[in-house]
């Protein structure tokens, strides 16, 4: 599969994790860590990496490096996922 570099658009958050997993960017940290809101329980978590979790409910979240400068472009995946 090629690398389509920043142009990669994703429908939704298990094809942005399913990325970075691919890429072995999944434990990697971003370039700063960023608060954000669950999706699922409301709770807030700050996600240092490019896949986090929320420690209350498990909804895991993704963003690729290129996107990793705005928390808008973090997506849920799914409980577990």
């Amino acid at each position: 599969m090629a690398h389509d570099g920043c142009s990669g658009s994703f429908e939704n958050g298990k094809q942005v994790v399913d990325k970075i997993r691919m890429m072995g960017f999944a434990d990697q940290l971003m370039p700063m860590p960023m608060e954000i809101t669950c999706v699922e329980c409301n709770d807030s978590f700050t996600m240092s990496e490019f896949e986090g979790k929320c420690p209350k409910c498990n909804m895991v979240y993704g963003v690729t490096p290129c996107h990793a400068f705005d928390a808008k472009n973090i997506m849920a995946a799914g409980i577990n996922y």
